[in-house]
C-alpha cells in the first residue's frame, strides 16, 4: 500500500533537479514522484520507508526535511523514539522516529527506522500513557480497550491487544527500518499515547505461559516515545521557525550534529513554523 511522502528540499537550479529526478528513478519501489521546484518540494508516492527517500535525496548533496505524509486531509502522527535515561541495560544510543498515517483504504500505515538496537527480534507495542517521566516504566499497560490477550498485529479484533504491533528486527548495525500497515488502529485514538521498543522478540500470544498473553513474553521496554500530531500532506506550509529564527535546514544541520531529530521534523507545537 502506497503513501504520499512530502519534503522541502533546497533547490538552487536545474541541475539540482536532474539530480534528485535521477536519484529517485534508480529507486525501486517509487509509483510516481513530483519536484515543485517553485515550492522547494518534492512529493513521492511509494511504499518504501520515508528514511530510504530522504537519503536518497540527500545523497546527490540535497538537504531534504519531511514535511508532510499520508493523504490530503489525512490524519498524520509522529513519535520521537528516545533511549536515553529510559533503559536499565546501560544503552543510552536508541534513537529514531515512527510516523503514522491513514490511508485512503483507512489502514493506518506505521513507518519508522529506528537506530542503537541489539541485532534481531524487537517487540513493538502502542501503550496507554504518554507520560514518560520515569521512561518507559511509567507508559502503563499495552493499549486494549477491548481488553482481550495479547496476539500479534495480524490477529482480529478479539485475539490482540490494539497496541501489539508485531515485531521490529533490527540488522547487524543495530538499525530497524520497517513500514507495514494495520486495519484496526485509527490515529485519533493514539494522540496522547506512547509507542514502546521492547528489549526482547515478541511471541505474539503464542506461548504456553501466562506472560504470553500479557505482552509475548517481549521483556521491559528499553526505548519509547509519545505519539503527537503531525502534519500531513500539504498542511505544513511553513518553512522559518519564529522561536529562534532558524530555517528548516539551519535548525535541522543543528541538531543533526547533536544526534537528535529536529524539532520541525517532529512537527514540535512548542515552535510556531511561519
Amino acid at each position: 500500500m502506497t503513501t504520499k511522502i512530502e519534503f522541502a528540499v533546497e533547490m538552487t537550479c536545474k541541475n539540482c533537479i536532474n539530480a534528485v529526478e535521477n536519484s529517485l528513478k534508480e529507486l525501486q519501489g517509487i509509483d510516481h514522484f513530483e519536484i515543485l521546484f517553485d515550492k522547494q518540494t518534492v512529493v513521492v508516492e511509494t511504499a518504501i520507508s520515508h528514511t530510504v527517500i530522504q537519503e536518497a535525496i540527500e545523497k546527490v548533496g540535497k538537504k531534504a526535511v519531511l514535511k508532510g505524509y499520508g493523504y490530503n486531509e489525512s490524519n498524520a502522527a509522529v513519535a520521537m523514539i528516545d533511549g536515553v535515561g529510559l533503559n536499565l541495560n546501560g544503552n543510552n544510543n536508541i534513537q529514531g522516529l515512527v510516523r503514522f498515517a491513514e490511508s485512503n483504504e483507512k489502514d493506518t500505515i506505521i513507518d519508522g527506522t529506528i537506530d542503537g538496537l541489539s541485532p534481531g527480534l524487537h517487540g513493538l507495542h502502542i501503550h496507554e500513557c504518554g507520560d514518560i517521566t520515569k521512561g518507559c516504566a511509567s507508559v502503563g499497560p499495552h493499549y486494549n480497550p477491548h481488553e482481550v490477550n495479547h496476539g500479534g498485529r495480524e490477529d482480529d479484533v478479539n485475539n490482540r491487544h490494539l497496541g501489539d504491533l508485531g515485531n521490529i528486527i533490527a540488522d547487524k548495525f543495530g538499525r530497524a527500518s520497517f513500514r507495514f500497515n494495520d486495519k484496526l488502529l485509527r490515529i485519533s485514538d493514539i494522540i496522547g499515547r506512547s509507542i514502546v521498543v521492547s528489549e526482547k522478540e515478541d511471541d505474539l500470544g503464542k506461548g504456553k505461559d501466562v506472560n504470553s498473553s500479557v505482552d509475548g513474553n517481549s521483556g521491559k521496554g528499553i526505548a519509547c516515545g509519545i505519539i503527537a500530531r503531525s502534519a500531513g500532506l500539504f498542511q505544513n506550509s511553513k518553512k522559518i521557525c519564529v522561536c529562534d529564527g532558524k530555517t528548516l535546514w539551519d535548525e535541522r544541520n543543528e541538531y543533526k550534529e547533536k544526534g537528535i531529530v529536529p524539532l520541525s521534523e517532529q512537527q514540535a507545537s512548542n515552535c510556531d513554523i511561519s
